[in-house]
This record gives structure tokens, sequence and C-alpha cells, in this order.
């Protein structure tokens, strides 16, 4: 079970990085070159990054405390005890990334506030651009690739 759900994350994260990308990149050129925010495009793409984002999570979740290494290393050698990789799997990968993901969920309900479409890009991409840096910042490329 506890490959499953490890082999399901590492390959919802590539989905789910190349839609928050686009989302991001949408949201910048939109705002960039004034377009209108539109129903079907803009805002389909900028919530399926956020739902795909969510589920990850939620998957990555399931997966921290299914880990046979991710409490128990903790637990066993204390936070002092941790190497570098692995603090970054049992700590610094976790919170950064519900991190991220409280800045995308930030942005999204920033822009159903607004009815100008450049304010709407404006949120999108500036909260969506933080948290595709700070998830980028903290995948383990190591084990990634």
């Amino acid at each position: 079970m506890y490959e499953t759900i490890q082999m399901l994350h590492s390959y919802l994260a590539y989905v789910a990085l190349a839609i928050l990308f686009l989302a991001t990149a949408n949201a910048i050129t939109g705002l960039l070159s004034k377009r209108m925010f539109t129903m079907n495009k803009d805002l389909r793409l900028s919530l399926f990054a956020l739902i795909l984002c969510h589920i990850q999570l939620v998957v990555g979740l399931i997966l921290y405390f299914v880990s046979p290494s991710g409490l128990n290393a903790i637990q066993e050698f204390g936070m002092g005890g941790l190497t570098a990789a692995a603090r970054l799997l049992a700590v610094e990968h976790p919170f950064i990334n519900i991190l991220a993901i409280a800045f995308i969920t930030v942005g999204w309900s920033r822009h159903k506030k607004f009815v100008e479409g450049d304010k709407k890009f404006k949120s999108i991409a500036i909260f969506y651009g933080i948290g595709l840096v700070l998830i980028l910042s903290r995948i383990p490329w190591g084990q990634w690739f």
C-alpha cells in the first residue's frame, strides 16, 4: 500500500506542477496583456490547479502518516539526529508544501472578491507564483528523477 501511495504522490506531482505552472503563467500573461478574465479558460485553469494541489496535499499527508520512516525517524533520533535528507522529507517538505497550498488557496479566495480582470489576474499570479516557488524549493530532487 505504501508503494502505491508513494507512486501516486510522485506521478501526481508532475501533473499538479505542470497545471500550477500553466495557471501562474496564464495569470501573468493575462495581467500583462490586460485581458478580460474569462470563465472558460482562466477560471477553469486556476480552479483545476487549486483542486490538483489540494489532492496532492491529501495524498502527501496520507503518505506521510503511512510511511515507515517519516514519523519514526523523528521519534527515534529526535530533530537533532536527522540527516539533511531525512529532515527534508520529515519536516521541511511537508511544512513548506502545506504553506504553499495555503498561499494558493488565499490567491483563489482573493480573486473571487474582485470584479476587474487585472485584479483577479494579479491575485492569482502573486499567490500561485509564491506557492509554485515554495513547492519547487522543497522537492526532494535527488529522489524525484
